[in-house]
């Protein structure tokens, strides 16, 4: 992952409350303006280690050979997202990583999956900020089709998150978790 000194990326990952009048903001918007440019390259990869190369250029670290991303593949940000080693990442995955995203390896994602670290505050008055929480992924977890993990979320190691579920709190290890909101369904070991 890429390294930042203590500014405003540092105080992101730290789950800090970003308001877009702070005056490092503009960095912000600096990454996710390179990050379109890379996207639209991403999108239009024809293989798999094409898009493992471009992909490593968004997150700033080289993602392991053994981790295969299909594309369309969206973020928003993608210096704050860690890929472990044989993940795998199923077509039209979003991931918005400004508040961090961890994802351990054996790790598999179905399609049109959402990791979300990042939100807003309820009030009108100040909803113009980021409200931040990192979205961690524990190893061998298996999360379903076009299931939402929300900002603060683990997902807990060998656990399933069923297709369609959306996780607003950890889910344990070794559970499988159904709903909206999501609730632990069954527990094996």
């Amino acid at each position: 992952m890429n390294t930042f000194s203590n500014d405003i990326f540092t105080r992101m990952l730290a789950g800090e409350t970003i308001s877009f009048h702070d005056p490092e903001y503009p960095r912000i918007m600096e990454k996710v303006s390179q990050t379109m440019q890379l996207s639209a390259k991403l999108n239009t990869a024809t293989d798999i280690q094409q898009v493992r190369e471009i992909l490593s250029q968004i997150i700033g670290t080289n993602i392991d050979e053994s981790t295969t991303v299909f594309v369309p593949f969206h973020t928003n940000f993608g210096g704050f997202i860690q890929l472990g080693k044989n993940v795998f990442i199923n077509h039209d995955c979003t991931f918005l990583d400004l508040g961090g995203i961890i994802i351990e390896d054996e790790v598999m994602i179905a399609p049109k999956v959402s990791l979300i670290s990042e939100s807003h505050p309820l009030h009108p008055s100040e909803r113009k900020a980021l409200v931040l929480g990192k979205v961690h992924i524990k190893k061998n977890a298996w999360i379903g089709a076009a299931a939402t993990i929300l900002p603060g979320v683990t997902v807990g190691e060998n656990a399933v998150v069923a297709a369609g579920a959306v996780v607003s709190k950890d889910v344990p290890d070794n559970t499988v978790v159904a709903g909206v909101p999501a609730r632990v369904i069954r527990s094996f070991v």
